[in-house]
C-alpha cells in the first residue's frame, strides 16, 4: 500500500465536529479495505471503523457509532472519518491503517476488519483533543 498520511486533527470542544483525511500514495488503494484507529493516553489502540475496498460495507465500535462516519474516494487514494458530537473520551492519537488487498468480488463488497492485526500499514497519526 506504501505511505499513508493523516491529517485533520486539533483541538476541538465536545460537542464540536473534526474531519480526518488520510491520503494514500499507492494506486491499489481501491482494493484495500481501510480502518481508523486511536490511541488514547496510556490506552492500548482500539479499533474505530472500517471500510470495504468498494465503500459498501462500513463497521463502527460502539463507542461511536452514531457520531462518527467512515468514508473513502478511491478516485482520490483518500479515507475519511467525520466525527460529529465530540466527547472528551474521544481524545487520542487517530490512525489510519490499511488492511492486505483483495480481488473477489465478495471481498471487495465487505472486507471491512477490525481488528489490528488484520491490518498491514500504518500511518503516523492525527492528534485529536476534545476539550471542556
Amino acid at each position: 500500500q506504501g505511505r499513508l498520511v493523516e491529517s485533520g486533527g486539533g483541538l476541538v470542544q465536545a460537542g464540536n465536529s473534526l474531519t480526518l483525511s488520510c491520503v494514500a500514495s499507492d494506486r491499489t488503494f481501491s482494493s484495500h479495505p481501510m480502518g481508523w484507529f486511536r490511541q488514547g493516553p496510556g490506552a492500548e489502540r482500539e479499533f474505530v471503523a472500517a471500510i470495504s475496498p468498494s465503500g459498501f460495507r462500513e463497521i463502527y465500535s460502539d463507542s461511536v457509532k452514531g457520531r462518527f462516519t467512515i468514508s473513502r474516494d478511491n478516485g482520490k487514494n483518500t479515507l475519511y472519518l467525520q466525527m460529529n458530537d465530540l466527547n472528551l473520551n474521544d481524545t487520542a492519537l487517530y490512525f489510519c491503517a490499511a488492511s492486505h488487498s483483495v480481488t473477489g468480488m465478495t471481498e471487495l463488497m465487505s472486507a471491512a476488519p477490525n481488528a489490528p492485526s488484520e491490518y498491514e500499514y500504518w500511518g503516523q497519526g492525527t492528534q485529536v483533543t476534545v476539550s471542556s
